[in-house]
């Protein structure tokens, strides 16, 4: 039988540790640091937004706000941030999870992750793109492809997100042209 939430707070809620983070040579911050408190589960998680389709700032969008379009999906671009380029690709149909994607969207997801991927790596001095799902605060189904730089290896791996938020953004003029590569790789 799983372990609830509440069983996993009583186990852990005394014992948190520290990773060694601090020795990764990827590890944005100095200085000791400690976890915080685990706070208890709580009767019931806060909805989403957009949670069933109701009032989804994401399907209510239109085209114009995004760097590419086909008939069933949509690529946003974010920032400019830290990162060359932050992007979300999203369904144009309000999902909630990937395993509620009919069959021919879930196919045709496989194809957009790769096609994105390549089309971002073409920037150039693209180190890595790594693709991200996280569905806490929006429900409309999206994936974060957060591009790293070349030759950069403190910005490797899951501290990549928040390098993102501690690098200065990218000039604009640099930012519109990574954007404008992508979009042209996506349409070729």
């Amino acid at each position: 039988m799983p372990e609830t939430p509440e069983e996993l707070y009583e186990r852990v809620k005394d014992s948190l540790r520290m990773p060694p983070v601090d020795e990764w040579d990827t590890f944005p911050f100095d200085g000791e640091m400690t976890p915080r408190t685990l706070l208890p589960p709580v009767e019931q998680e806060k909805p989403r937004q957009g949670e069933g389709g109701i009032e989804c700032r994401r399907c209510t969008a239109s085209d114009d706000e995004y760097i590419w379009t086909s008939e069933r999906w949509r690529l946003l671009a974010l920032g400019p941030s830290g990162l060359p380029v932050v992007v979300m690709l999203e369904p144009r149909a309000h999902f909630g999870e990937p395993g509620d994607l009919p069959d021919v969207l879930a196919a045709e997801l496989g194809v957009l992750l790769a096609r994105t991927e390549r089309a971002i790596r073409s920037i150039g001095d693209i180190g890595r793109v790594h693709v991200c799902r996280w569905g806490d605060g929006g429900e409309h189904l999206h994936w974060w492809f957060m591009a790293r730089p070349a030759r950069t290896p403190q910005l490797i791996g899951s501290f990549a997100a928040i390098w993102d938020d501690i690098l200065p953004p990218v000039p604009q003029e640099i930012w519109r042209e990574n954007v404008d590569a992508v979009v042209a790789a996506l349409e070729e």
